[in-house]
């Protein structure tokens, strides 16, 4: 089984590489977002106690998180794997994912990060809020906020697979094609 935490901030391009990856290797994307949307739209129990979170502001509890990503994992017994995508975001979801993947004698096979500049990141990430209307990529404050949540978040994950030797940056700069070969590579070589 892939399974592959593909990390990078905003505009690295995850969403566009996360896309490429799945239709090549046949994996099952699990976004934490689109999973806390659809369990709140579906009215699920899950769903119901992190809006109770997310409406005070606060963080939706690591074992909350951890409830809907183990019912999607399990909703796909047949998976050839999973790209987890926005998880694990602090040491203990990390620790939290390796005992979920445990459970169904799996692991995590890598973690990728796409590694981009900060500067090109502002651009892409503006150049983004011109095209699709989204407000949170059309201020230049709350851009830099995103990017600094991001490293602040990040660097205890990194950290932890970089013990087990499951990290692997990858340059998030050029050719969309290029950066997916590259990515493509990394996960060959494992």
């Amino acid at each position: 089984m892939l399974n592959i935490v593909l990390f990078g901030p905003p505009g690295a391009g995850k969403g566009t590489q996360s896309e490429k990856l799945i239709n090549k290797y046949g994996l099952v994307h699990l976004s934490t977002g689109d999973i806390f949307r659809a369990n709140i739209k579906g009215g699920t129990e899950l769903g119901t106690l992190a809006k109770s979170y997310i409406d005070k502001g606060q963080l939706v509890p690591d074992e909350v998180t951890i409830g809907m990503l183990a019912s999607e994992v399990n909703k796909n017994p047949n998976a050839k794997g999973f790209i987890f995508d926005g998880f694990p975001r602090t040491h203990a979801q990390a620790e939290a994912l390796d005992a979920l993947l445990s459970s169904i004698n799996s692991t995590i096979t890598m973690m990728l990060a796409l590694e981009v500049e900060e500067d090109e990141l502002r651009k892409r990430l503006l150049l983004r809020g011109k095209d699709s209307g989204r407000a949170d990529d059309q201020n230049p404050e709350v851009i830099q906020n995103r990017i600094n949540v991001y490293n602040n978040e990040t660097t205890p994950v990194k950290h932890f697979y970089t013990k087990q030797s499951k990290y692997k940056g990858i340059n998030g700069i050029g050719e969309i094609d290029t950066i997916f070969t590259n990515l493509c590579e990394a996960i060959e070589k494992k």
